[in-house]
């Protein structure tokens, strides 16, 4: 690999889609979205650089090799690089190596028509440490998954920060359908636009990974146990990510409350959550929330996206009932403080309504369906067709309620 002179010091984003993800006719990851997506992005904003910088968008390619010429001259480039990877990853079954699916690629031909996850490795391994980052938004087919199974994580190129998700061959697509963004990419991109100053890496992992909620058995780069560790050997922009350890399950909120002075603890709460320390999690969280609320007053945006940050966490752990009250109280603050046509607003609404319709209860779901409702009715761009849809289940709920009431009375 040759790497340019200092006088020719740029940064690269080389963009590539693979082979979508189709499962029973239908698709799980439409990666030509998530590129026309990223696209839309200035290249300064996603390297977090200011210097001069190329873009290449690859998709749709049928070569390995015109792939490979591509990520040999973006690994030659000194300064900064971010190659995102999106696709179906596939493994070839003699050799048992991973691939990226490119368009055509069959199981019988993965060796000759797949890009090699080592070639990968390979010309990223000599780029100065510090200066590449591999965004990946991958779905594995049954060739690939036991090979991540066996090797417990994605394998990366040494020096090279990776973050992403892989999803697994069965399970809910991690996209809404045929050419829509997949939600891991969707919310990365969300995260840049709206930071007021463009946060590490690490951290638009953590929030882009916890907003998606991945289906379970999602293979999450880092893992959760990377994540806990990675404060120590991390560098200052990611170290500020992580606070003191939480108190332990079940342990009173107050105990080992993390230092708020400029710590996020959202990496931290992340990596509990998806390892499965649901208890944890929401002390923490909890802990943190009333820092805020105390240092910040109850109606600041700090104070309200700890709310949302809580309600996040309910949902993972499958507590909608929780999930909704505190979505539909963010929905409403942030309706009072920035108005119905903010954007906040509308997600916080979406959030809101995915949890209250994954309400089990009827009269747990009439109960806060009523609340939920009057909000979706004072934003005039929200869905209408999602806004029918949320009228006519109350109707059916509490027709189901009173016919219940009305049996046993």
């Amino acid at each position: 690999m040759h790497i340019e002179g200092p006088e020719q010091q740029r940064g690269h984003v080389l963009l590539i889609a693979g082979d979508a993800a189709v499962r029973r006719r239908t698709v799980r990851l439409a990666p030509g979205a998530n590129l026309a997506a990223l696209a839309m992005v200035p290249a300064a904003l996603l390297l977090g650089s200011d210097l001069p910088s190329d873009t290449v968008y690859l998709d749709g390619a049928r070569d390995p090799n015109t792939v490979l010429a591509r990520l040999r001259t973006a690994a030659g480039t000194r300064g900064p690089l971010l190659l995102y990877l999106s696709g179906r990853l596939t493994a070839d079954r003699r050799g048992r190596r991973l691939h990226l699916a490119l368009a055509g690629t069959t199981p019988g031909t993965v060796r000759y028509t797949a890009l090699a996850w080592e070639w990968l490795t390979g010309e990223l391994r000599d780029r100065p440490a510090g200066t590449t980052t591999l965004l990946v938004d991958l779905a594995a087919d049954e060739e690939a998954w036991p090979l991540l199974g066996e090797y417990g994580t994605l394998p990366a190129p040494s020096g090279a920060a990776v973050y992403g998700v892989v999803a697994p061959p069965e399970g809910p697509a991690p996209a809404a359908g045929h050419g829509a963004v997949s939600g891991y990419t969707r919310h990365w991109i969300d995260q840049l636009r709206r930071a007021p100053v463009r946060p590490a890496d690490v951290q638009l992992h953590t929030l882009a990974a916890g907003a998606a909620g991945p289906a379970p058995g999602t293979l999450v780069v880092p893992t959760a146990r990377d994540l806990e560790t990675r404060p120590a050997a991390a560098p200052a922009a990611a170290r500020a990510t992580a606070p003191a350890a939480p108190a332990p399950p079940d342990a009173p909120a107050s105990a080992g409350a993390p230092d708020t002075g400029p710590a996020d603890p959202r990496a931290r709460l992340h990596a509990l959550a998806t390892g499965g320390r649901h208890t944890e999690a929401a002390a923490l969280a909890r802990t943190w929330e009333q820092q805020v609320l105390d240092t910040r007053g109850p109606g600041s945006p700090e104070a309200v996206r700890c709310t949302e940050i809580r309600a996040d966490l309910a949902r993972m752990a499958g507590d909608f009932d929780l999930a909704t009250a505190l979505w539909t109280g963010a929905v409403r603050t942030r309706l009072a403080g920035q108005g119905a046509a903010a954007p906040e607003v509308h997600d916080a609404a979406a959030g809101a309504l995915y949890c209250w319709t994954r309400l089990k209860d009827p009269v747990r779901a009439v109960a806060s369906g009523a609340d939920l409702l009057e909000l979706l009715r004072a934003l005039p761009r929200f869905d209408p067709q999602h806004l029918r849809l949320t009228e006519q289940r109350l109707e059916a709920l509490g027709a189901a309620v009173r016919d219940g009431a009305a049996l046993h009375g």
